[in-house]
């Protein structure tokens, strides 16, 4: 499966995504607002192997205080916080961990289940995502990262309804503290318990009707990248990302993720690095690592593995 399917048809084309984004899409933020969502000048100045980070359910068995040690030690100056090991660490010492200890966080992750999927009403979904606002305004995390929940029974305009209705609210508190909300489309293969937004022509359709500034998307090149035409597309795209996540796979996922360590797939994930930064990304590029290809890793394994294939691999 070389792209993103719905149904039988392929919804990932240049024009649609570019047309989207020239019409109605709204500006990239600047100022104050633009160095809110990237903490400042010296991080957009940083190559990107100096922009890596790692998404807490890599290390699914580490406590937060376990993470944010072994992170630094192998190397790494980011993570993407995991709300479930915050809730059990605490956010107020979370946040001074942290600091402490030179870690900055790249996405908090994640808030979302507007379409009832999970069993939580709206209103109990809308509530939890305005406390993840809060969250991640304390951590000064760079992304707060947005799953719409899957259909539910819905009708897939009605889905729509829900998620834009949740998305125009959580922008707006979202903007008053300044954080940054990043929508996450993932391939059809495995998005069913999380999203009904499984093509990026229908993510950008979305955020252009709500014209908000804060409001982007992640890409994540496991989900993203299996499409033969990525590359084309990708500079059309690159102004609405708020968040990159790394992940490399030998075929497209069937059910469940399965990633495998970068090199041993056949996903872009280098290329896509080098368009990006040749069109200006300057955000960060998140480490996800989950699946039976790297179940047998040890995590100080896995982490010290893919931080040094990504850098001999950004040498070549």
């Amino acid at each position: 499966m070389t792209c993103i399917l719905v149904g039988r048809q392929r919804l990932v084309r240049n024009r649609q995504i570019e047309s989207t984004i020239a019409i109605r899409a709204p500006p990239r933020p600047n100022g104050l607002i633009f160095f809110v969502a990237f903490e400042s000048k010296l991080l957009m100045a940083l190559p990107w192997t100096s922009r890596l980070s790692v998404a807490e359910v890599s290390t699914y068995r580490w406590s937060f205080e376990e993470d944010v040690l072994r992170y630094k030690t192998h190397g790494f100056e980011a993570m993407g916080v995991w709300r479930m090991k915050l809730a059990d660490y605490g956010e107020a010492k979370a946040a001074e961990f942290l600091q402490e200890n030179g870690i900055r966080v790249s996405s908090l992750n994640w808030a979302g289940g507007f379409t009832g999927n999970d069993g939580r009403s709206f209103r109990d979904a809308m509530h939890d995502a305005l406390d993840a606002i809060e969250s991640a305004a304390m951590l000064k995390a760079d992304s707060l990262v947005i799953l719409s929940g899957g259909r539910s029974g819905h009708t897939r305009n009605h889905a729509k309804r829900l998620l834009m209705g949740a998305l125009k609210d959580l922008a707006e508190a979202a903007r008053a503290v300044g954080v940054q909300l990043a929508v996450e489309p993932m391939h059809i293969g495995c998005a069913q318990d999380f999203t009904f937004l499984t093509s990026i022509p229908d993510t950008l359709d979305i955020i252009a009707k709500l014209g908000q500034t804060n409001l982007g998307i992640v890409f994540d090149c496991y989900h993203l990248a299996h499409d033969e035409d990525v590359l084309n597309w990708l500079p059309a795209l690159a102004p609405m990302i708020r968040l990159v996540q790394l992940g490399d796979a030998k075929g497209a996922p069937v059910g469940e993720q399965n990633r495998c360590m970068f090199g041993e797939g056949n996903l872009p994930f280098l290329s896509v690095i080098q368009t990006l930064e040749s069109c200006g990304y300057s955000g960060f590029y998140e480490v996800e690592l989950v699946g039976e290809d790297v179940e047998h890793f040890g995590y100080d394994r896995l982490l010290k593995e893919s931080f040094d294939r990504l850098h001999r691999i950004a040498k070549c």
